[in-house]
Formats: structure tokens, sequence, C-alpha cells
């Protein structure tokens, strides 16, 4: 009767001790969750989407964030530090309170997730030595669960913040690496659910940023400025972040989706170049947005992979439309003549030789305006383009480009009977040569 007794005691005390532990920890998560929800600083709502013409979003519909952090909605600028402090102690909330703190979702996240794990890693050694079981930890941690669960579910469901999404991703991984190194399994089951629960979030919103893109109104965010486009640089600066939170990953579901974005930003800017009526404005307008994309995956790391060497090719094929065009605008008379007399041989007894008469003119109107032409280009092409170093290249393209032209003009005229009589009309090579390196040393 005493043992009986005994053992009844034993199981009273052990289910108290459990009781008792369970809603202690629980009420010390669920006042740790208030008040961090205090300091959440709120960066993205379902108007924030890369297609979305900001003009049309309506102050007041944007609720209670801050114009400040919109840069944040697309850009990870310092926000990549978070997966830096993954060992940091854990916020004390009415330090951060005290001094104004706001801090983005994920931030806070990390926080309550730290406590969670050094929480969890001393209760379970504890279970582990004292009981000798370790299905009492479960037991105790119902509570914390529950209560993690429950504001996890309301946050989740109205998280718009892609990369925040993302970047919650990468801190379970690394809290799962965390746990691995202790050796305590006591929080797989939990990490892997929570994980399991962000990535088709960040695929529902992902794809919110997708369709903005595929079904963007062009008229209304279509501007007459060749320079590039804010929508296009949201584009850009959302691409580099996700590329740069994969670096380590090298996830190819991410891959693909990143993949299924350029091919919308590429028709979104076609359709956007057409809104203008001039063939060289619509080049000049590709030419910036694809040097502004490559420029910001640059800034982002050397990881822009396959992306941004679309973009680079794109590039390399519109300058070489704009330099062309360019060209053409100023010496379209050398130009075609090169390209349909050029390459004939006057002494081969064709239909119709090329003859003195036929070239004068154009020596003659190239050696009258070659230098004030050349600084036409020059001024076009610091007025067209955002950025110097491009223009600068694509100048230099021109000229280069030029020289050739007008070189096989001269080698054209070695061909020609009597053609030295025009000698004292040609410019040299040497002189354009000069001017070419005068250019890219002062543009």
């Amino acid at each position: 009767m005493l043992s009986i007794t005994v053992i009844t005691s034993t199981r009273d005390n052990r289910f108290n001790m459990l009781f008792g532990k369970r809603e202690v920890l629980s009420a010390q998560f669920r006042a740790y969750i208030q008040a961090l929800e205090k300091l959440q600083l709120d960066i993205a709502t379902s108007n924030d989407l890369i297609g979305v013409d900001t003009r049309s979003t309506s102050l007041f519909s944007r609720g209670r964030e801050p114009l400040k952090n919109r840069s944040a909605v697309f850009a990870l600028g310092e926000r990549i530090n978070i997966l830096k402090e993954i060992d940091e102690p854990p916020l004390i909330p009415h330090i951060a309170e005290a001094s104004s703190k706001k801090f983005p979702y994920e931030v806070l996240f990390r926080s309550l997730h730290k406590l969670l794990m050094d929480t969890a890693s001393s209760e379970y050694l504890f279970c582990d030595d004292f009981f000798g079981e370790q299905t009492m930890f479960q037991d105790i941690f119902a509570g914390p669960f529950s209560v993690i669960d429950e504001h996890f579910g309301t946050v989740l469901p109205n998280s718009f913040d892609a990369i925040g999404l993302m970047l919650m991703i990468r801190i379970i991984h690394q809290h799962q690496l965390v746990m691995s190194r202790r050796r305590i399994p006591c929080l797989d089951s939990y990490l892997d659910k929570v994980n399991i629960a962000l990535w088709p979030r960040f695929k529902m919103v992902f794809d919110l940023h997708l369709h903005s893109l595929r079904n963007a109104n062009i008229r209304t965010l279509w501007e007459d400025d060749v320079h590039p486009h804010y929508v296009i640089r949201r584009y850009a600066e959302f691409t580099a972040s996700l590329i740069h939170l994969n670096v380590e990953y090298g996830d190819g579901q991410l891959e693909l989706n990143l993949e299924r974005l350029r091919m919308a930003v590429d028709d979104l800017l076609v359709k956007l170049s057409q809104m203008f009526t001039k063939q060289k404005l619509q080049t000049v307008f590709l030419i910036n947005n694809y040097d502004m994309i490559i420029s910001v995956l640059k800034e982002a790391g050397p990881d822009g992979g396959k992306i941004q060497q679309h973009f680079e090719e794109l590039l390399k094929n519109n300058t070489g439309i704009f330099v062309e065009e360019l060209l053409l605008e100023h010496f379209s008379d050398l130009i075609k003549f090169v390209k349909t007399r050029g390459s004939e041989d006057s002494s081969t007894g064709t239909e119709r030789p090329i003859t003195i008469a036929e070239v004068e003119p154009i020596v003659k109107d190239f050696a009258s305006r070659w230098k004030a032409a050349i600084e036409l280009m020059h001024n076009d092409v610091i007025t067209s383009f955002s950025n110097f170093l491009c223009g600068m290249d694509i100048l230099r393209a021109a000229l280069t480009q030029l020289l050739l032209y007008y070189t096989r003009l001269s080698d054209c005229i070695k061909r020609i009977n009597g053609g030295s009589t025009l000698n004292k009309d040609l410019v040299s090579i040497s002189s354009i040569m000069y001017e070419i390196r005068k250019y890219s040393r002062t543009f």
C-alpha cells in the first residue's frame, strides 16, 4: 500500500512540475512575443510589388508603413547583417523600446528563435539528466510551441516582404546547423515545420511580384524619359538581393523563379521602349536600363551568373545598334557607299566601276565637318546615357567604327584610277585616331 502511495505521489509531483514548467515557459514566451511586437518595423504591404505604379497607390492605403522604409522592400542593404548575428543574444525588448528602435521582422524572428533554442537546449538536457528520458521535454514545450505557433500563424499570412521571408528561411537553416552542432535534436521537427511554412509564403509573394510585371499597365508606367525606369531598378535590386541570399545555398528552385522574373522584365522593357516614337530613343532607353541592371548586380557581388550575362549580351547588342544609328545621323553617305560599293574592285570590269566623281563629294563632305560631327556625337552621348563610363564605351565604339568605315573608303580610293588626286582632301588616319584618344580621355 505504501509503495502505491509513493508511486502515485511521485507521478503527481512529476505532473505538477511538468504542468508548472509548461505554464511558466508559455507565459514567458507570450510576454516576450508581445514585447517584440512593439518593436516591429513594417516594411512591405500588399501594394509593394515591383510592377505596381507608385503614383497610383494612395498614401492612406499604405497603413502604418513609413515611406522611408520603402527602399528595403526591394533592396537587401544592411538587412543581410542579420545572418552574421545568428549567435548574438536575444533582443532585450525594454532596452530597445527605451531607445525607440524598430526592427524588420526577421530581426525579431531570429531573436525569438534564439531564445527558443537556448531555453529548449537547457530544458532538454535537464530532462535527460534528471528524469533519464526525453519525452518530458515535448510535454513541457507543447505550451511554448503553441504560443509561438499562434504568433507565427498571425504574422505569416500578412507578410508581403519577400526579402524578409527569404532571410527567415536562411535564419532557420542556420539555427538548424546550430542545433546540429549542439547535438540536441529536440527542435528538429519544429524547425522543419517552420521552414515548410515559410517556403510557400515566399513563393506566393514572389509570384505576386512576377504577376505585377507580367500584368503591368504600360501606359501608366511609361515616362517620357530615356533614363533608367524606377520599376526596372526595383527589379534589379530585388534580383540582386535574392541572388546574394542564394550564394551559399544554390537553390535551383529559386534560380528558376528568378529566370521567370527575368523573362517578365525583358518583355516589360521592350514594351516600355516601344512607347518612344523614335527608334534611337528606344535603343537609348534599353541601354540605360540594361546598364543599370548590370551595375546593381555587380554591386551586390560577383554572383550575377546567367542573369547578369544575359543583360550584358543585350547591352552589347543594343550598343551596336545605337552606334550604327548615331553614325548614320552624321555620316550616312559615307556608310551607304562603304556598305554598297566599298568592297568592289574598279579594275575587275564591273558594269558600273567606281569613279572619282562618285567618291569626291563624300571625301570633301567628311573633310569639311568630321570634327564638328564628332563633337555633336559626343554631346549626344553624354546627354543620353546615365552612366558616364557606359557612355564613354559607346562613344569609343562609335568612333572606332567610324574609323573602320573611313579606312575602307580610303582603301577604295586607292583602287580607283586617278584616285590619288583626292589625297589632298583625305583626312589622315592618325588625325582620326588622335580625336578618338582625345575624347576617350576627356569624356
